[in-house]
């Protein structure tokens, strides 16, 4: 009774009872902000746990293999582990969060401090995942296409960018994270006393505030710079280091049985498993962008944009969860060392 009659006004100006008031408000949410529930809610959890737990298993399990063995403590493997805790934090922070809004997209019970962390996890680990995998295309063609120089991609060496990555994505995330905060509907009302609105806590959100413009700027500038600009950056480096490759493979079969040609072998093993990993990441972070490029270039919204966006906001969310869960998949297929790592911890 306290929630409800307090909060909406009858047909005829007065508080209405409290279950004509209740139903009221519930069809007044209804029509402005559509079903508390989504439509997509039971097949996207499914699709969710299912990532969840290869994901989480698959990153813990990368983690360990690599703090666990002294052997595997090089530069490649750190921007490897920095990756899997990046995806750990979105598995086991953001994607509860996201389930929870489609399993009740309003009310936002988590007050504006849960809106704030919200949208800056989102936005860090995503700002992380990008420069932790062009720091790692970084040092992969340093050390295949330039060997002499490989004595300036230490261990330390890596632990700094890794560093200098996460402070970059913390402060980076800063701007987005500031133009949100909850927003809560009133409702109009009149009364023998005068015209005037009431709130509606149930429809509070976390959503944009700021003016629509700075959110514009912000997303597209992120994408070009946190995005288009390091895949492009990340193809000219696998282009080079493809064409240094296809010149030791002329040289290999002859130093099949030598230390070096074994080395070379190991390298490209490894190099064609993040080259790999980076095609996965390009394909799993593209529908996202475009999801949030395509929320602020649309100013006027119909019907068809909204199931568009809907459908594309399903799809690049689980191509985003995905990307959390498959690269210890694909160390698993493509290493061996990482393989019989895996088996021994496991």
């Amino acid at each position: 009774e306290e929630k409800c009659s307090n909060l909406t006004c009858g047909a005829n100006g007065s508080l209405a009872d409290v279950d004509e008031a209740c139903l009221m408000e519930e069809d007044y949410l209804k029509t402005l902000m559509g079903p508390r529930r989504s439509s997509m809610f039971f097949p996207v959890c499914l699709t969710y746990m299912v990532i969840f737990v290869v994901g989480v298993v698959g990153n813990l399990l990368t983690c360990s293999v690599i703090a666990r063995n002294k052997m595997m403590w090089t530069p490649t493997n750190y921007y490897l582990f920095s990756l899997a805790v990046s995806d750990l934090l979105v598995l086991l922070l953001g994607m509860p969060l996201e389930l929870y809004e489609l399993w009740q997209n309003y009310p936002f019970l988590l007050g504006s401090g849960g809106c704030y962390f919200k949208t800056f996890l989102f936005e860090t680990v995503c700002l992380a995942s990008i420069l932790n995998v062009t720091a790692l295309s970084m040092e992969r063609y340093i050390a295949v296409v330039h060997p002499l120089a490989k004595v300036r991609v230490t261990r330390t060496h890596a632990q700094r960018v890794i560093l200098v990555v996460w402070g970059v994505s913390v402060l980076c995330a800063l701007p987005n994270t500031s133009l949100h905060g909850i927003q809560v509907l009133r409702r109009p009302c009149s009364s023998a006393i005068g015209n005037f609105s009431m709130e509606i806590p149930d429809s509070a959100i976390c959503t944009l505030l700021k003016p629509r413009w700075m959110y514009n700027l912000t997303i597209q500038v992120t994408t070009l710079l946190f995005f288009v600009l390091p895949m492009l950056t990340i193809t000219a480096f696998y282009m080079l280091i493809g064409l240094r490759l296809r010149r030791e493979k002329m040289q290999q079969a002859l130093e099949a049985k030598s230390e070096l040609g074994q080395q070379k072998a190991r390298r490209q093993q490894v190099t064609k498993m993040l080259f790999i990993l980076v095609v996965v990441f390009a394909i799993c972070w593209a529908p996202f962008h475009t999801d949030r490029l395509m929320w602020s270039f649309i100013s006027d919204w119909t019907a068809n944009h909204h199931e568009i966006f809907q459908y594309v906001h399903i799809i690049s969310g689980v191509l985003f969860y995905i990307s959390s869960a498959v690269n210890p998949i694909l160390y698993n297929l493509m290493s061996t060392r990482f393989r019989e790592m895996f088996k021994e911890v496991m």
